[in-house]
Formats: C-alpha cells, structure tokens, sequence
C-alpha cells in the first residue's frame, strides 16, 4: 500500500536529519495517514479511503465528499477517487 493520501495526494518527502554538530543523514517525513469511511451524498454509499488527516479537514471544510471531489483536480486524486469522481458527476448529470 502506497504512503499517498487518495484525495491530495500528499505524499512522503525526503530531507535531513541535522544533530548538533550539524551532520546531515538522510530522513523520510511521512504524511498523517488515515483510514477513514466517508458518506458520499450523490450515491447514496459509504467510501473507504485512506487520506491525510488534513484532506479530511479539508473534505469537512468544504461541505462532504461530493464537494470536495468536485473541486478536487484528476492528477492529485488516485486511481479509485477519479472512478468515484466520475460516478458522482454522472449521478449529478441524471439528476
């Protein structure tokens, strides 16, 4: 399973560990992954995702998860928000 938030794609970065003496090893900075169910209006289901703690501020902020994927550009979202992306707006298109 990828370190990558579903939604932001936030993901993990490299950088350095400096001691006191100022050597520098190389370190990971791992994003605050969740797994999470979230209530999708539009279909009427739950989702499981895996996403940042702050994406699910996010989703929050913006009104749900119909909302957030509505904004939300294809390249940051994974493969499963981009099918759930697409069900949504054909629901949205229906209606």
């Amino acid at each position: 399973m990828a370190r990558r938030c579903e939604l932001t794609g936030k993901a993990v970065q490299s950088g350095h560990l400096v001691s006191h003496s100022n050597r520098k090893t190389k370190r990971k900075f791992l994003p605050n992954l969740c797994s999470v169910t979230l209530q999708s209006d539009a279909l009427g289901r739950a989702v499981r995702l895996r996403i940042a703690a702050s994406a699910l501020r996010s989703v929050e902020h913006r009104g749900g998860l119909d909302a957030f994927l509505a904004k939300a550009a294809d390249g940051d979202l994974s493969q499963n928000a981009r099918v759930l992306k697409r069900e949504i707006e054909k629901k949205a298109a229906a209606n």
